[in-house]
């Protein structure tokens, strides 16, 4: 019995360490991080996961997949963009205000445009 009583205490010593071993890992993430996500390309296409969103700072990262269109956002104290020929992902941390947002690709933008409300 004391054989028994023994290895059952090692092994749920070893599940606590494990478990706060674990825990510990996920201490830094920040569930309360605003983000939102943009695409561009590859064909003649722009949008942003969210429609509305709530006044305040977010992390934007934007998705540019052709080399013939770049994703504009502007607003109340926002203007940035990518560039037409390149490619890739870009992060950009932004202030949002109550106010409309729009984005472009700004040598398509008649056909390539969109609205952000932030509330």
């Amino acid at each position: 019995m004391r054989l028994i009583t023994g290895g059952l205490a090692t092994i749920l010593a070893t599940l606590a360490l494990a478990s706060s071993t674990f825990g510990a890992v996920n201490t830094n993430t920040n569930a309360n991080t605003n983000t939102l996500a943009g695409t561009v390309g590859p064909g003649y296409t722009i949008s942003m996961n969210k429609k509305t969103v709530k006044a305040g700072t977010y992390v934007i990262t934007i998705h540019d997949l052709a080399s013939i269109h770049d994703f504009h956002l502007t607003g109340s104290g926002v203007d940035k963009k990518t560039s037409v020929t390149g490619m890739g992902t870009t992060k950009w941390t932004v202030k949002l205000k109550t106010g409309t947002y729009h984005f472009v690709c700004d040598p398509h933008r008649t056909i390539m445009h969109g609205v952000l409300t932030v509330t």
